[in-house]
């Protein structure tokens, strides 16, 4: 009878343990079940024409070695996105590969080269007019035309601009508010450590201002101003994008002013630069990206060496599916100082051939 009795309360206990358990994984369940999940994988080959001993593709921070296969980027993307008033969510980007992880690892951040965590914030809808979107934590740049790939967007070009690589942050962490104003204006204001730093090194902040405008159809004004003290100097920045679709063909413009005092060696520094951007659809699956720009670093503050810079790009891109997208390029880089390896010397031009196969879902 003492077994049977013992068995009887084993059975009762195991079944009531089976029953918590069930009972957190439906929880569970419940949760990861508005939890959307998304990834990217890219992959590259670069030749530079110059054959460098460095085996280097200079003033290139993402695909930066010659003669070289490279996982560029494997990406997981978990997001729950908040769109109405009283909503919350978030975004988690885990980024890893040989190149880009490496070239946008904020200050303060984990000492791998090779992973990051490009996004990690939390959003939540105000109940304030229309909504007002807060996002905390860490999140990528509101500058520029280009982006840091992944599963959502990718650039018209494999290689990224000068203006994309020089002239602007990467990322930022702290506070970001966005309010719709109507359905041709949007504002955008956030307070950050500063730039490219997940742990503040100073005790001043960065702020920004961002205005989305969209005064025609297929037609997008981007108006973003950046200022604060870092340390002992302050930086600004000033930049504009343009957009506009005329059927087939997508035009695009990027323009870049930055200035920063008390620089340590230079002294007060500025640079500008203008980039254009051109995309015929040949065919659904088939399109021609052309892309030139010129960048003057005018004190050496961004690159290392006061120079000018030029560049035109040419990549074709074809759409095998709704999952997979190739890409060829032949880029010219030229700069008014012997910037580029060459051989064992140096030189003032660099041409470079590349493939890229970018897989998303």
């Amino acid at each position: 009878m003492k077994r049977s009795a013992i068995a009887l309360a084993a059975c009762g206990l195991i079944f009531s343990s089976g029953q918590a358990l069930a009972a957190d994984a439906l929880t569970v369940a419940d949760v990861l079940k508005d939890v959307q999940i998304n990834g990217a994988l890219s992959a590259g080959y670069n030749y530079n024409f110059n054959e460098p001993h460095t085996r280097a593709i200079n003033l290139r921070p993402f695909n930066d070695a010659h003669n070289s296969f490279a996982l560029e980027l494997a990406q997981l993307a978990f997001h729950k996105d908040a769109a109405n008033a009283g909503e919350a969510g978030f975004r988690l980007d885990l980024n890893f590969g040989y190149t880009v992880p490496k070239a946008i690892h904020s200050t303060g951040a984990a000492s791998s080269d090779d992973f990051d965590v490009r996004q990690a914030y939390i959003s939540y809808v105000a109940p304030v007019g229309s909504g007002l979107k807060l996002d905390f934590g860490k999140f990528v740049t509101d500058h520029g035309l280009e982006v840091i790939e992944g599963y959502e967007d990718w650039n018209l070009n494999y290689s990224r601009s000068f203006l994309f690589y020089y002239s602007i942050p990467f990322t930022h962490t702290g506070l970001r508010a966005t309010y719709k104003v109507g359905d041709m204006f949007t504002l955008s204001g956030a307070v950050v450590n500063g730039w490219d730093n997940v742990k503040d090194n100073n005790n001043s902040k960065s702020f920004h201002a961002h205005a989305i405008i969209t005064p025609l159809p297929d037609m997008t004004v981007n108006l973003k101003y950046m200022a604060g003290t870092e340390a002992n100097d302050t930086r600004h920045l000033f930049n504009v994008n343009l957009s506009k679709s005329f059927g087939a063909l997508t035009l695009k413009a990027d323009y870049v002013y930055g200035s920063e005092d008390n620089v340590p060696s230079i002294g007060d520094s500025t640079w500008t630069g203008v980039a254009g951007y051109a995309r015929y659809a040949v065919s659904e699956k088939f399109a021609m990206n052309l892309r030139a720009e010129v960048f003057s670093d005018n004190e050496g503050a961004r690159t290392g060496t006061a120079q000018d810079l030029w560049e035109v790009t040419l990549t074709p891109e074809y759409t095998i599916n709704d999952n997979l997208v190739v890409r060829a390029e032949y880029r010219h880089d030229e700069s008014n100082k012997d910037s580029f390896d060459k051989g064992a010397s140096v030189s003032d031009t660099q041409d470079t051939l590349g493939v890229n196969a970018v897989y998303h879902f």
